[in-house]
């Protein structure tokens, strides 16, 4: 019994931590092209015009990360291992034109301080939900309910514009995403019983790492709405 626990505990750590390099290496992907393209004037214009808004590229890169989701999300068991890893790339350097507006509303150093928060926020809340033996299984409708709630507020203060509404969304949001890290992370191990020994194990990392991707992206954006200081 001992020889086959220590193959699969190794196999566990592999493909765990493949999802953790592929994840971070999308996070430090987006912060490279952010950066590019603020500090870049001419990059920067050919996302956005001066006066902040969107030119067409720009749109196109702001929409398609959500299109690219969906087609990893539903089209992930057509597609081969190769195709949904450069999806991934392709997705994550899109988020960074997306997420180069951050740097335009806050300045350098309140971004730093929040990533860094974030990082470390994430770490525990996924390492908790990696060795806690309490079955996060039960959480997940109450989470995804909180979503959907959650956009849907968003929506309604787009016309809104309430400050205390937009301070309450940001609360909730922090607290739904450090949720969804450590219930997505147990949910990504328990994943590997299914996929451990199959051939989808390269894509099931794949799409592990845009879940825990996305998890952490919308934490640290929500996080930022405290701690960043505007420009």
């Amino acid at each position: 019994m001992g020889a086959p626990t220590a193959v699969f505990d190794a196999g566990l750590r592999s493909y765990m931590l493949a999802i953790y390099n592929y994840m971070t290496s999308g996070v430090l992907l987006s912060g490279v092209v952010a950066l590019l393209v603020a500090s870049n004037v001419a990059v920067r214009s050919v996302f956005f015009a001066a006066s902040g808004a969107p030119t067409l590229l720009g749109w196109i890169a702001v929409f398609a990360p959500l299109i690219l989701v969906f087609v990893l999300g539903f089209g992930i068991n057509r597609l081969s291992e190769s195709t949904a890893k450069s999806l991934f790339w392709v997705y994550a350097a899109l988020m960074g034109v997306s997420l180069s507006t951050v740097l335009f509303a806050y300045t350098g150093v309140s971004v730093a301080r929040t990533f860094f928060v974030s990082a470390a926020a994430f770490a525990g809340l996924s390492l908790w939900g990696y060795t806690t033996k309490k079955d996060l299984s039960g959480f997940g409708t109450f989470l995804i309910m909180g979503l959907v709630g959650l956009l849907i507020a968003m929506l309604v203060n787009m016309f809104l514009r309430s400050s205390m509404m937009d301070l309450i969304v940001s609360a909730i949001g922090v607290l739904l995403f450090a949720g969804l890290t450590a219930y997505d992370t147990q949910k990504l191990k328990s994943l590997y019983f299914e996929v451990g020994g199959s051939e989808f194990r390269g894509k099931a990392v794949v799409m592990g790492a845009l879940t825990l991707y996305l998890d952490f992206i919308n934490l640290f954006l929500f996080l930022l709405r405290f701690m960043g200081d505007r420009r």
